[in-house]
């Protein structure tokens, strides 16, 4: 049973993964809601073009000189009196892997969409793995400010691509040059629009009752009036209605309007994601769910990141707290090796700023410190529980280069970088089947992975690679009791191992795989490993 404090604590929390196709203006939305919650001016960055700096969420020096987010970000702040965390997710398909893993600790989602481009095509990837797991998902339509799509069609777009029915809180009055506000459908009210100062959260945002038909002339002409009548006229017949129960079931999505850049309609989203997003939701070990607010401290790690700290190349283990209260004087018991030891340096993590916790709830990410005890999806509980949750599937890479030192003295680092690489799982790394660590491959799931391991190694480890692009595509886990040595297989298949010595198989055409199978009796291949 919690404590009255612990509960109100846990129905402050909201968290959330924030996706989008790349360039959808994904990490400014982000920034700006720090804005709000006083964070940014600590951290001290604002992305924009006026300046150097960078985005407080992309901390990793690749990111910084790419532009891109290749890893997930956990980013926390209060607004309006409640706690919020943000898991900022790459938009890049080539990180999908890693906005997957993310996604599984989040209770809700909010998808950036460019309003010139519309549904994009990691979009539709991302919002595949919103409803496998039948969380709300909270639309942002972006850059009002430039040229963009009839607003019918965007939502159409929605519609057609995703299969979930939107619902508009508010409405634009026309867009780019012409970009005059919005209306907010349940206040009945216009809110126009004026550029705000970069780097600012301030701006004058003028409200108007839609009734008082001279003052709304006066703001946005008679030409936006008299569409946005029209507009709203065949949104009222056609539209489907809000349902909360829907919302907060995966199966409506509310839908905003705004420009993150211009900070215009980010405060009203905000505003209605915090009434309309669920607290944190159960989870479930085994036959049971367990109850965020009923229950003791329970957590899983849904993310490992090395050398967040150059100096001290540490590796933090995220954890998502599923239930109760974190107390960092308490031991707790690591499910998978059943030892019990107190969390090391328990961390909240703003990017690469940090602050110690000595306490945390239901909802909140945790980083800690991990001395290569922790691998993702595992779980830690109170010593006297036995919560086991779900493990987070892995992906089956589908590319895959050999992989050697330039330095053959550096092979210590080497070997040292690219296993701590591979434990974050951003790559997964095999060796030939009957030979040491001296033959590596790698596999990743996305091709720029291998640009990212090429320029972390040398970055953080001091040591430069040459890599091999090896021709395989398919990869299958061996998971009957096989012998390897006496399999029979095809001129395009090679047999490796994982760094748990398990074997698998690769090849290069995907009707090799059945035609392995027919040959060897009994052989069960599988495109997943079983965690």
């Amino acid at each position: 049973m919690s404590d009255k404090k612990t509960a109100a604590e846990i129905a402050k929390r909201r968290t959330f993964a924030i996706i989008s196709h790349p360039d959808a203006g994904k990490t400014t939305l982000t920034e700006k809601f720090l804005l709000y919650g006083g964070v940014i001016n600590q951290a001290g960055s604002v992305k924009g073009k006026a300046t150097a700096k960078h985005a407080v969420s992309d901390w990793m020096e690749i990111e910084k000189q790419r532009g891109i987010s290749v890893t997930s970000s956990a980013l926390q702040f209060n607004f309006e009196d409640h706690c919020i965390n943000i898991l900022d997710t790459p938009g890049h398909q080539d990180f999908s892997e890693d906005t997957y893993r993310t996604l599984m600790a989040a209770d809700s989602a909010v998808m950036v969409i460019d309003a010139s481009k519309g549904v994009e095509a990691q979009t539709k990837k991302l919002f595949k793995v919103c409803t496998m797991r039948h969380i709300p998902i909270f639309t942002f339509i972006n850059k009002l400010d430039r040229d963009a799509k009839d607003t019918f069609d965007l939502m159409q777009d929605i519609e057609d691509n995703l299969g979930i029915e939107t619902c508009p809180v508010n409405w634009p009055i026309g867009s780019g040059k012409n970009f005059k506000g919005i209306y907010e459908r349940k206040e009945n009210r216009i809110v126009t629009f004026s550029g705000t100062e970069k780097g600012t959260k301030e701006g004058e945002e003028n409200f108007i009752d839609f009734d008082n038909e001279s003052a709304v002339l006066d703001q946005i002409g008679e030409d936006a009036y008299e569409k946005l009548q029209e507009e709203m006229e065949l949104l009222d017949g056609a539209g489907a209605q809000f349902d909360l129960d829907a919302v907060r079931a995966g199966q409506l999505t509310p839908v905003f309007f705004g420009s993150a850049l211009q900070n215009f309609g980010v405060e009203i989203f905000l505003h209605n994601f915090l009434q309309m997003a669920t607290l944190p939701t159960g989870r479930v070990s085994g036959d049971e769910v367990i109850d965020p607010v009923e229950h003791e401290f329970s957590a899983f790690v849904f993310k490992i990141q090395a050398n967040m700290d150059a100096r001290h190349r540490d590796r933090i283990a995220f954890m998502r707290i599923c239930s109760g209260r974190y107390d960092a004087d308490k031991e707790i018991k690591h499910i998978q090796s059943g030892r019990t030891f107190r969390l090391s340096q328990p961390q909240q993590l703003m990017a690469d700023e940090r602050k110690i916790l000595s306490e945390a709830y239901a909802g909140d990410i945790i980083g800690v410190f991990d001395p290569g005890i922790f691998s993702i999806g595992d779980t830690v509980c109170m010593p006297k529980d036995n919560v086991k949750y779900e493990g987070i599937p892995t992906f089956a890479p589908e590319h895959f280069a050999r992989v050697r030192q330039v330095d053959t003295m550096k092979r210590k680092q080497f070997v040292k970088g690219i296993q701590q690489i591979a434990q974050e799982g951003a790559i997964q790394i095999f060796q030939e089947f009957n030979t040491g660590l001296e033959e590596i491959i790698v596999g990743v799931v996305g091709i720029l992975q291998f640009d990212v391991l090429k320029f972390r190694l040398k970055n953080e480890y001091n040591v430069d690679i040459i890599l091999e692009n090896l021709p395989y595509e398919y990869i299958r886990w061996v998971d009957s009791d096989t012998d390897m040595s006496s399999l029979v297989g095809t001129s395009d298949m090679k047999k490796i191992k994982d760094m748990n010595d398990r074997p698998l198989l690769l090849f290069i055409n995907e009707w090799s795989v059945d035609m392995t199978v027919k040959r060897n009796e009994g052989l069960v291949l599988s495109e997943f490993r079983k965690n």
